[in-house]
């Protein structure tokens, strides 16, 4: 499994949490149902906490210098939506039915956009696993899904996200995608996933009040710009390329393969 920089890293005795927060000389940890735990800071900006007796399920915030409590920016979970707490999910629970997917033959490709909240009546991913038989049958090899960065509310073409690492909670649980992932490969489906790097949502981005995530030397339709090239860029440059390796990454550690039997791991 990838050694990743962002989000908490769950072990078998522990937790680290981490949060590149520069701007701010103190944060705490805030796990539900416990008091605030400080964290400790480097030269670099970055705090850090390790916690015994957490695991998948449990739920946590960052508490700022000035009391603001929010989200971890590479939470995987937000079961209540972007201004509510982050959720710890185990990224090796799920079960793989058709491990290592290494993808078809570019020749061979027949991409279908679509948009997870309209794609179906549920609009979940467990609902659209049940229309992968006809893309199927249609002759489509590949599915584009539109972003799911976490967004304010249930409805959102997916361009106002503001939690890149956490799959859209109106849409299902991570492992829930993991499964319409699984099934689409056990169908020789490839899946794609559109991601957008040059703009963050107004609504729960909490990330500028304690990160310069954004700079002045830029600007677009959407709002400030990204930092990419300013004070603090690296970090930045960093948080949004290891975002991409995430998701790459996701079934990190099995063997490739390029077919798989629909009776596998049944």
């Amino acid at each position: 499994m990838a050694d990743y920089k962002f989000g908490p890293v769950l072990k078998d005795d522990s937790t680290t949490f981490r949060l590149w927060a520069p701007k701010e000389g103190r944060i705490e940890l805030l796990i539900e149902g416990r008091s605030p735990e400080p964290m400790q800071r480097n030269a670099d900006g970055w705090h850090a906490l390790d916690l015994a007796w957490t695991g998948a399920g449990m739920r946590y915030r960052f508490v700022l210098e000035d009391g603001t409590i929010v989200p971890d920016p590479a939470s995987r979970y937000q079961p209540l939506d972007v201004h509510g707490p982050s959720e710890l999910i185990d990224p090796q629970a799920y079960r793989w039915k058709c491990p290592g997917w290494a993808g078809r033959p570019w020749i061979e490709t027949v991409i279908y956009e679509l948009h997870m909240g309209t794609f179906s009546e549920a609009g979940t991913f467990r609902a659209a696993i049940e229309k992968l038989d006809h893309l199927e049958a249609l002759g489509i090899t590949a599915i584009q899904i539109m972003p799911l960065a976490d967004f304010p509310g249930a409805r959102n073409w997916g361009y106002d996200g503001v939690l890149p690492y956490a799959p859209d909670s109106s849409y299902g649980h991570p492992d829930d995608l993991r499964a319409l992932i699984d099934e689409a490969h056990m169908r020789s489906i490839s899946v794609f996933l559109d991601v957008v790097y040059n703009h963050l949502g107004p609504d729960g981005n909490y990330l500028p009040l304690y990160a310069p995530i954004f700079t002045d030397r830029h600007s677009s339709p959407w709002g400030a710009g990204v930092n990419f090239d300013a004070d603090g860029s690296l970090a930045v440059r960093e948080f949004f390329a290891e975002n991409a390796i995430y998701w790459v990454g996701i079934q990190d550690g099995r063997p490739a393969s390029r077919r798989c039997s629909r009776d596998q791991g049944r």
